[in-house]
């Protein structure tokens, strides 16, 4: 057990390994309660979200949920967080646990909308269910087998599981399907115990850290702060390219423009494990630096982000500065894993 946020923490239930593979291929769960849940409510919600949140929330219909960011004044990241239209004058927002107090104090003072903000992660339990099995075994063990079988992507299901109701987000941080579930912090054990007897696998930080990066997903602390652009994150994507939004000039700016260093993968070619600071060099040239680094399960062997030299083309052999050695590397995409549809 770790300190994490407040929070005692299972860094491993059995091995990371052996999790790992429990959520490559068949369903692991992972005790999410630490990340923090916010209701947002009132007759202005959307317009303020628009205006707090990079993604389009006009694309929100009831019932559905994106990934997106809450940028800062100068075009960096206060937080990346999931966004839930429930009704449309009431959503969700899932936040992480290291930025809960942060994230609150910045939404509050660009709340002059009316908005009413619920924090509501002392009284819930949130955890992710995430494999192959996992929506399936979900589904079976419900009482909405279609309606969670049939959910789209960040789609929003109200359903018993095992009895107990959940309120289940077909998201997840592996790159696998699954399901969040979220409770009753009164009923969070007995969910748990459920899930247990289901077969699903108890998973710690440790695997879920593996996981997120053979998925290529990013890090607040690591991949994202807020003096960094989320355009050097590879997030053009999650960020509107219509509409004005707190510091997106300065993003709108970094994604015309580019940045100096985008983040990309390195492919160490052993087993040493890669951590945040380490150098990358190119041709005896620094280049870059590790923002992440774990043992891959699928690959067999360590990977990592690094913020890269832009200029630097992928599958570009490198070398990475481990406790002076220099370790033989290859530049690659971040996205290491990808699972079959």
């Amino acid at each position: 057990m770790v300190e994490f946020a407040g929070y005692s923490m299972p860094v491993q239930y059995a091995s990371v390994i052996q999790e790992g593979k429990a959520v490559r291929e068949h369903a692991g769960m992972f005790d999410v309660s630490h990340m923090a849940r916010l209701a947002l409510k009132g007759d202005r919600v959307f317009e303020y979200l628009e205006h707090i949140t990079a993604n389009d929330v006009s694309k929100l219909t009831d019932g559905t949920g994106q990934y997106s960011l809450l940028p800062n004044d100068n075009g960096g990241c206060v937080d990346d967080i999931i966004v839930y239209r429930i009704e449309p004058h009431k959503y969700a927002m899932v936040v992480n646990a290291s930025n809960h107090e942060k994230d609150v104090t910045w939404m509050k003072k660009q709340n002059t909308f009316g908005v009413e903000i619920i924090d509501e992660t002392d009284q819930t339990a949130m955890i992710a269910v995430q494999g192959p099995r996992a929506v399936g075994l979900l589904a079976e063990h419900s009482d909405a087998f279609e309606e969670l079988t049939n959910a789209p992507a960040f789609g929003v299901v109200q359903a018993q599981i095992g009895g107990i109701d959940c309120m289940c987000c077909r998201s997840g941080y592996t790159g696998e399907d699954g399901f969040e579930l979220i409770c009753h912090a009164d009923e969070a054990a007995a969910l748990w115990k459920e899930l247990v007897e289901m077969g699903v696998a108890p998973c710690g930080l440790a695997s879920r850290d593996a996981l997120r990066v053979e998925a290529g997903l990013p890090l607040y602390g690591h991949e994202l702060t807020d003096d960094l652009s989320p355009m050097a994150a590879g997030l053009g994507w999650v960020i509107s390219k219509t509409k004005a939004f707190i510091g997106s000039e300065h993003i709108n700016k970094a994604r015309a423009d580019g940045t100096a260093q985008k983040l990309q993968g390195v492919k160490l070619g052993s087993k040493r494990l890669l951590t945040p600071g380490m150098k990358v060099f190119v041709d005896g040239k620094e280049v870059g630096e590790i923002s992440s680094g774990v043992f891959s399960v699928v690959l067999e062997c360590s990977i990592g982000f690094a913020f890269i030299d832009s200029s630097i083309p992928l599958e570009t052999a490198c070398e990475v500065d481990i406790r002076g050695k220099m370790e033989p590397a290859t530049i690659v995409n971040k996205r290491f894993y990808k699972r079959a549809k």
